[in-house]
């Protein structure tokens, strides 16, 4: 078992200290298990470390028997943990004065010297917000991009799945832990993301999913990209807070207006009309900000003209005659179960061939 690991996870299980005092205490004593060492006298010394600060780490026999039980846990189920010092560490989100000190990580997921972008909007996203975000990273693809989000309903898993789709790198930031997916309904995408991108969190396999985790996970997704982008966001909402973030980290943001009247594009024009947030109306409003004109382009195939398997054949044509149709009717024409059509049905929104609906209703594209 590593020791450093294991002296930096305990860490951040003392009551009172976060990220910043954390790493206020490695700067002046060097390594996690030297703070450990230390007397009181010492501890107290540094300005910002009070008694209880002090008390907790001279009684730290628990948090380092938790922080034993999150490294064993995280050796049996391949996650990696990436301490700041890691060569591994996102050089981005270094800069960043609340990084974490060290995240869990999950899949195959690679950040050095890469165009990321994360992606943000509201859980309720419209029609005009998916397509809207499906066309964006459709246009971004050739660049090879890494696309960065929460995983949440709406926009988030939008932009999860047109990654997949375009077969990019796609990161998701949890606010809990990687004993579980939330939500559920989102778990059949986690193969997929974990082959080429996967999941990132800094909170322990213990944590359970909790909108007080929000911020922390908010500060990930911003700190992560050169540009935070709102796809649809109501007058509130955790998009703005983690525009807010990126902002504070001196990042670029991005809103995409909508019309006046709608709810769930007030919160973007209302960051573009206080010039909080530059305007995207397409990907190209993005590289040109961001100077990413001389990006070698990725080779990108399209099929113009798919090759589908035998089971994929029926569905098409019902979709092709039927227009929009929901996963009970399509089972019934197809006479597929319905369990074995709804995989088959993620299969082919991977492959490009259809697009989900809510309300469990599928469209050819």
């Amino acid at each position: 078992m590593n020791d450093d690991l294991l002296y930096l996870i305990a860490l951040k299980k003392i009551p009172l200290v976060g990220d910043i005092t954390a790493r206020k205490l490695l700067t002046h004593f060097g390594s996690a298990q030297r703070i450990f060492a230390q007397s009181r006298e010492k501890l107290e010394k540094l300005i910002g470390i009070g008694s209880k600060i002090a008390d907790n780490l001279l009684h730290s026999a628990t948090y380092l028997h938790e922080a034993e039980a999150e490294l064993s846990f995280a050796e049996q189920h391949h996650i990696q943990v990436i301490a700041y010092t890691d060569p591994q560490y996102p050089t981005l989100l270094k800069q960043c004065p609340d990084s974490p000190i060290f995240f869990y990580q999950k899949g195959n997921i690679q950040l050095s010297n890469k165009r990321i972008i994360s992606i943000v909007g509201t859980r309720n996203s419209t029609p005009y917000g998916n397509a809207f975000c499906e066309k964006l990273i459709e246009e971004l693809a050739p660049l090879g991009v890494v696309v960065v989000s929460g995983f949440a309903y709406g926009i988030d898993i939008t932009a999860h799945k047109a990654a997949i789709k375009h077969h990019l790198q796609t990161v998701a930031c949890l606010a809990h832990g990687l004993n579980f997916i939330y939500p559920p309904a989102h778990s059949k995408y986690a193969e997929a993301m974990t082959e080429n991108g996967g999941f990132i969190t800094d909170f322990g396999y213990l944590s359970a999913f909790d909108r007080k985790n929000f911020l922390s996970r908010n500060r990930i997704i911003a700190g992560l990209s050169q540009a935070t982008i709102v796809i649809e966001s109501g007058k509130k909402g955790g998009s703005l807070v983690t525009t807010d973030i990126a902002s504070s980290y001196g990042r670029e943001v991005f809103a995409v207006p909508g019309r006046v009247t709608d709810p769930y594009s007030i919160g973007c024009n209302e960051l573009i009309r206080s010039g909080k947030a530059n305007i995207l109306l397409s990907a190209q409003d993005l590289i040109d900000t961001l100077g990413w004109h001389n990006t070698p382009p990725k080779e990108v195939q399209q099929e113009l003209f798919p090759t589908y398997t035998p089971e994929e054949e029926p569905v098409i044509e019902q979709l092709k005659k039927g227009g929009k149709m929901t996963l009970d009717s399509l089972s019934l024409a197809c006479q597929i179960p319905v369990y074995q059509l709804s995989n088959l049905l993620f299969q082919m929104e991977l492959k490009g061939y259809v697009h989900s609906l809510p309300g469990k209703m599928f469209e050819i594209i």
